[in-house]
């Protein structure tokens, strides 16, 4: 006998929407709605199974009789237009999710190990300058401007900064899919990362969509909040002037790493055509977006040119990423999985397994894998025996 199941049609357009579906998905993948959502005929317990796995919905909220308010578990700093970003989608919260996990497992590994965290975590306040923050930033990393000149190609640099961050300890993630699940890539516009801040286990999520240069930004962007001692989840939007006064210093803080306003008002020309940006982001290893609010942070440009330089500039960015051949995806598994867990997470995974503390089992859901030879492979690309 075939077991039909009542769920209020408010709970499937929450979990459709939670999912981000459009109209062309939801017909695609949900055929049957409207005879669901109308009454007219009432899904089997299978088909809202099916559902609610596709729509990553856990099953039981289906049978609630109203949509539940989803919060997102760290502060939400995130604007539109100044205004709180609405719901939040699936794909993000199972992301934040995952990241305090494994936060928990390492600061509980980094506990029994008796390993100390770093000093600057909680070590400022947003009182303190931007200026002053950068210049440590940029000390601790040897990230100044006149060590730039050996950085290649903007890939190298990104896995030359995660390193050099994470030898300081700070967890550094960068993923552009929830998990290992390559069919739910993480939306850019809805968030650019998030910081967890923690005295022993500090961890920063980069989204791996958005463009090397902007995922560089966020990275400091993110520092920024570890360096402020607060968990925040973010967009570092440059182009705003009015907002939230952490986000505001936090970008003031990447940028000022990036470019720094001092060197800046030396190096620059007063030219703010395209020639003069280029030069400027390759001798910074910068993007010209930042360049350009560099340039208005250092005083050197009013904000009403600065809109409107900054928008044709976005402009012509988006059209030349429109016309250049899309980045190919998957790569050297045993590459990217340390770049999307954080080298230092799974090393430590691997060496606690390896010593017997941690399950086989366990550390197999930690690093997002079921065969033991890719266990293997990994502790012998990392170096962990």
């Amino acid at each position: 006998m075939t077991v039909r199941v009542e769920v209020a049609p408010e709970l499937l357009f929450w979990a459709i929407e939670r999912a981000g579906w459009d109209d062309e998905t939801t017909m695609r993948r949900a055929p049957r709605l409207t005879d669901w959502a109308t009454g007219i005929r009432k899904p089997t317990l299978k088909q809202l199974e099916k559902f609610a796995s596709d729509t990553h919905t856990p099953f039981g909220l289906l049978f609630l009789s109203e949509a539940p308010v989803e919060e997102v578990p760290i502060r939400d700093l995130r604007t539109l237009g100044n205004v709180a970003v609405p719901q939040p989608s699936a794909d993000m919260l199972d992301t934040i999710y995952m990241c305090q996990t494994r936060q928990d497992w390492y600061r509980t590994y980094a506990q029994e190990v008796g390993m100390g965290g770093p000093d600057f975590v909680s070590s400022v306040t947003t009182q303190i300058s931007p200026e002053l923050v950068a210049a440590e930033i940029r000390a601790k990393l040897d990230f100044e401007v006149t060590a730039r000149a050996t950085f290649a190609r903007s890939d190298a640099l990104r896995r030359i900064l995660i390193d050099r961050i994470e030898n300081l300890g700070v967890l550094v993630m960068v993923n552009g899919i929830v998990g290992s699940n390559t069919h739910r890539k993480l939306n850019p516009d809805e968030f650019r990362g998030f910081a967890l801040a923690d005295r022993l286990a500090p961890l920063i999520f980069v989204n791996g969509v958005d463009t090397m240069s902007a995922q560089i930004f966020t990275l400091f962007h993110e520092l920024g909040h570890i360096w402020l001692g607060k968990s925040a989840l973010s967009d570092a939007a440059l182009a705003s002037e009015h907002g939230n006064s952490e986000e505001l210093w936090c970008n003031r803080v990447a940028a000022e790493v990036l470019v720094p306003s001092t060197s800046l008002r030396a190096e620059y020309r007063g030219d703010l055509e395209v020639s003069e940006l280029e030069r400027l982001a390759k001798f910074y290893r910068a993007s010209t977006l930042v360049v350009l609010k560099q340039i208005y942070d250092a005083g050197l440009l009013p904000w009403g040119k600065f809109q409107e330089r900054y928008t044709d500039e976005r402009a012509r960015i988006l059209d030349i990423l429109a016309k250049s051949a899309p980045r190919s995806s998957g790569g050297d598994y045993y590459k990217t999985q340390p770049l999307r867990l954080s080298r230092s997470f799974v090393q430590a995974v691997i060496s606690s397994t390896l010593e017997g503390t941690t399950t086989y089992r366990d550390a197999y859901q930690l690093i997002g894998t079921k065969k033991h030879s890719t266990f293997e492979n990994l502790a012998s690309k990392l170096g962990v025996s």
